[in-house]
């Protein structure tokens, strides 16, 4: 734990207050005759700043606080929730939450998760690092990221805005079969976005940093500057000919393309019928040296999270093992629902990794040689249902392995299943700021429609 200051130590001398706060609702819900009953809170606290040429555009303070549960009578549901942490306000909503669940159907697949699948003893991850920051202090970052950006060249013409941003969070989960779960957590980010300009021609770009800890966090220059390099790099771009060719989707592309894996595999989709995935289990959908894996307890990992939001834990496990789809995304419900065990994922995945192989980022594009680098995607042309992939996209043609000219103005379509198939190689240039963690990924082949 870092070292903490009274306001820190205040946030967290919360927690047993809330706590007592979770047994009064399970207690008040028994009264009421709810068979089974699940009580979260969560409080967020923090500080935005955005400055655009040099003035502060926006400054804002939040804090808030709220109270969520569900009962269960006879396997009927019902929710509500509160931001009034008094006795009586507490006690309302568990009667709100117990009226409403006397009007709906019964569903055999509902209820809480097993009493064995909770986290009855889970693991510090250190997520929680404030960053004592003041909003002058703030307010002088963001003026200096955006001066960097700005002097980088005479042809960065306007700025669109820095961010500089904290957030702490305390996160509650409890229920009737006697789990009580906490943990704190913070996250911090600056970002930048600017435009370039050169003969009546315009091109915006931004960069970002992000992490739990604010020491982690990119040099304010080097983001402004980052952010520079970008937008003068997309000047004058070109379209080019439509044709099929290989494809590199950057790092940040990358999370995106593994984002549409994470849909297609979620327990939602999958019991509906409604994902391209879904009869996909044990069979071959990666190349066979690729594995996808999920590993929750990274210390200070964004991603990363003791047990989800049902008060599952979280373990490492493989969702491919060497290209073969070993398991779906799950939690409580949709596992009953699939006859299949939760896998510890209400609320998502907790830093998915991919396998990478031994290329960094220039080395990824000589092994592209002639094709398409993607740095930027448009529009969600995705159908999960089918795979069908549609996105307006843009980036730069490359040629002998080497950046020629930037591109703008086209489409690359294709299906996600055959696009997984064909996956050449991933870098390990990781973008450790997501919840995914990827490096570029370079597809065999994509139709580009442009001229």
């Amino acid at each position: 734990m870092p070292e903490l200051n009274t306001s820190d130590k205040k946030f967290l001398n919360k927690l047993p207050e809330y706590e007592s706060h979770i047994e009064f609702a399970l207690k008040a819900a028994k009264n009421y005759g709810a068979d089974a009953t699940e009580v979260s809170i969560a409080e967020n606290a923090g500080l935005s700043v955005t400055v655009r040429q040099n003035e502060i555009e926006t400054l804002e303070r939040h804090q808030d606080k709220g109270l969520s549960l569900t009962v269960f009578i006879n396997q009927c549901k019902g929710s509500a929730s509160t931001t009034d942490f008094s006795n009586k306000a507490i006690k309302e909503a568990v009667k709100v939450a117990v009226d409403i669940a006397r009007f709906t159907s019964n569903d055999e697949f509902s209820g809480l998760p097993s009493e064995s699948d909770l986290a009855w003893d889970y693991p510090s991850l250190d997520l929680f690092h404030p960053w004592h920051i003041l909003a002058d202090e703030a307010v002088n970052l963001a003026c200096e990221c955006e001066a960097a950006a700005l002097r980088k060249d005479k042809r960065i013409t306007n700025s669109e805005g820095v961010t500089v941003s904290t957030h702490n969070a305390l996160k509650l989960y409890g229920n009737s079969h006697g789990f009580v779960g906490s943990y704190p957590s913070s996250s911090h980010s600056l970002s930048c976005s600017v435009i370039a300009s050169d003969n009546d021609l315009m091109q915006r770009d931004f960069w970002y940093t992000a992490s739990r800890e604010a020491a982690f966090l990119q040099n304010p220059k080097e983001v402004g500057r980052h952010a520079a390099k970008r937008a003068l790099a997309r000047l004058n771009g070109k379209q080019i000919q439509t044709g099929n060719y290989p494809v590199l989707f950057s790092a940040e592309m990358s999370a995106g393309l593994l984002g549409h894996l994470t849909a297609a595999l979620q327990g939602s989709n999958v019991y509906r019928e409604s994902s391209f995935l879904q009869n996909a289990m044990d069979t071959k959908i990666f190349p066979e040296w690729l594995s996808i894996f999920e590993q929750p307890h990274i210390i200070g990992a964004v991603g990363s999270a003791p047990f989800d939001s049902e008060g599952v834990k979280t373990s490492s496990r493989h969702i491919v093992s060497d290209g073969i789809l070993d398991s779906f995304i799950l939690d409580s419900y949709s596992a009953r629902k699939l006859d299949m065990h939760s896998t510890g994922n209400a609320g998502g995945v907790h830093n998915l990794c991919i396998e990478t192989g031994d290329l960094n980022f220039n080395a990824m594009l000589k092994q592209l040689d002639k094709g398409l680098l993607v740095t930027e995607l448009m529009g969600q042309g995705i159908n999960i249902v089918t795979g069908d992939y549609s996105r307006g996209a843009a980036g730069f043609w490359i040629e002998g392995g080497k950046i020629q000219y930037p591109v703008e103005e086209i489409t690359i379509a294709g299906n996600l299943k055959e696009m997984f198939s064909k996956i050449v190689a991933v870098g390990n240039d990781i973008d450790f700021r997501r919840n995914i963690r990827t490096g570029s990924i370079l597809i065999e082949e994509m139709m580009v429609a442009g001229n």
